[in-house]
């Protein structure tokens, strides 16, 4: 938050810097519950709605009356996305461009966010994000990197009981991540291709590394980059099951294999912390799609 400049001069105006910081740290108290308060009527919701579903294949109830009460939930449903989009737009004129997150409520096939970068061609990489879920069996996807040809050519995806693995040209490495506990995490990977060399970090800390993940093969440009999704086909293919539900924020990628220090600055918020050379958190950067939503987020300040 920055600090606005007052001319010097006796208390007034430090009173009055503290009741505008008051007054903004209130708002944003207020837009986080009214967010967290339209979400869970949104669940119940969809709730009802999948329930009225189930009735229906069941044969029971008057298909009328089904009709009628799943229009009346979806209008409502539509009515409380409609909410958050103003509430959502509110926040984003008050933020800067990196302070936000990424939530994905559901495991859909057509829910996501795009990267409007495409990656350069790299022989040495660290990608690094904050994540939160608390999904099972499985997270999901938080990221998918398909080029022409190749619909795997980087990706992490926790699927089904699977434990977290990352795929570069279709090969793939398990990971010691452990993060579907409802809490903020973050994780880093690094790798290089010479000898396919990766490590894996969770809040900071080593927690695994490994050699021949798709060695001396360097990561091809000019694909897409998708947030939320499994591709398996260029830009799209999703498939419900594989899909990422929880919160992303942070999302950055290097052309360098990062040090535990620089891993460490990150993990902790450091004032050292770099931003992606290649990938930047960037909102301007970002596009979102089919219901996932964008919300002021500070790491290391609103950690679970």
């Amino acid at each position: 938050m920055g600090i606005t400049r007052v001319e010097s001069g006796p208390d007034p105006p430090v009173r009055a810097r503290s009741r505008s910081q008051y007054s903004r740290l209130n708002s944003s108290s207020q837009t986080n519950s009214l967010k967290d308060l339209l979400q869970s009527k949104i669940d119940d919701l969809e709730r009802q709605v999948l329930s009225r579903v189930n009735t229906l294949e069941e044969g029971k109830g008057g298909p009328r009356n089904d009709t009628e009460e799943r229009a009346k939930i979806e209008s409502a449903l539509t009515s409380l996305h409609q909410r958050i989009s103003e509430l959502e737009k509110g926040q984003k004129d008050n933020r800067p461009g990196d302070k936000f997150q990424l939530t994905f409520p559901l495991r859909t096939n057509y829910m996501y966010a795009k990267v409007r970068k495409s990656l350069p061609e790299m022989y040495a990489f660290t990608v690094c994000m904050w994540l939160k879920s608390s999904a099972a069996p499985g997270v999901g996807t938080p990221f998918s990197y398909a080029v022409p040809g190749q619909a795997n050519e980087l990706v992490l995806i926790e699927w089904g009981n699977n434990p977290m693995e990352i795929l570069i040209n279709d090969k793939v490495a398990k990971l010691p991540f452990v993060i579907n506990d409802g809490k903020w995490h973050h994780i880093c990977i690094t790798w290089t291709t010479r000898d396919g060399v990766w490590e894996a970090y969770q809040d900071g800390t080593q927690g695994g590394s490994g050699e021949n993940l798709a060695p001396y093969h360097p990561i091809k440009p000019q694909g897409v980059l998708v947030l939320g999704q499994e591709q398996d086909a260029l830009g799209g293919g999703f498939d419900a099951t594989q899909a990422f539900v929880g919160e992303l924020a942070h999302f950055n990628i290097w052309d360098r294999k990062l040090t535990p220090g620089e891993v460490y600055n990150l993990a902790t918020c450091s004032t050292k912390a770099l931003s992606g050379n290649v990938i930047a958190w960037a909102e301007s950067q970002i596009d979102i799609y089919g219901g996932a939503t964008k919300w002021t987020f500070e790491a290391c300040r609103q950690i679970n």
